[in-house]
């Protein structure tokens, strides 16, 4: 398994148990979770598989890639 297989997996993974506790709040959790715990290189290889077609992703987890994407965009530059 290369590496952005193994994000994906990962990313898939995290989102899957979100879904069982609220399908609602699921891809927001799994963003939150991506932001505190991925290391920038893991955060860029899921959100440039995110903004693909991403068959691989769940829709929790590409939505959770976006999410925590904006996240960094709209707090870059802040302190």
């Amino acid at each position: 398994m290369n590496t952005r297989e193994h994000v994906v997996a990962m990313a898939n993974q995290i989102a899957r148990n979100f879904v069982v506790r609220d399908r609602a709040s699921a891809a927001e959790a799994t963003a939150r979770h991506i932001r505190e715990f991925w290391d920038p290189r893991m955060r860029a290889l899921i959100l440039e598989e995110a903004r693909t077609d991403a068959p691989a992703l769940s829709p929790e987890a590409k939505a959770a890639a976006l999410i925590a994407a904006d996240d960094r965009a709209a707090t870059a530059g802040k302190p």
